[in-house]
């Protein structure tokens, strides 16, 4: 198997880091029921889980 003759340079790893950037969450707020949620995802508000506005789930509480 081939290996590098050299380790690769600081530098050479750092330029091919940069294009790795977080970005920041994108926020929605419910038609239905007025809350903020992130978009395209499933999120529980009092009791039921909504997806692109509609009841999907009735959630059960959690028993201890």
């Amino acid at each position: 198997m081939p290996n590098p003759k050299r380790r690769h340079s600081q530098q050479r790893s750092a330029k091919r880091r940069t294009h790795y950037k977080a970005s920041e969450i994108t926020l929605s707020k419910d038609s239905g029921t007025g809350e903020l949620h992130v978009r395209h995802r499933a999120h529980v508000s009092e009791g039921k889980l909504y997806y692109r506005g509609k009841v999907v789930a009735e959630v059960s509480p959690i028993k201890k």
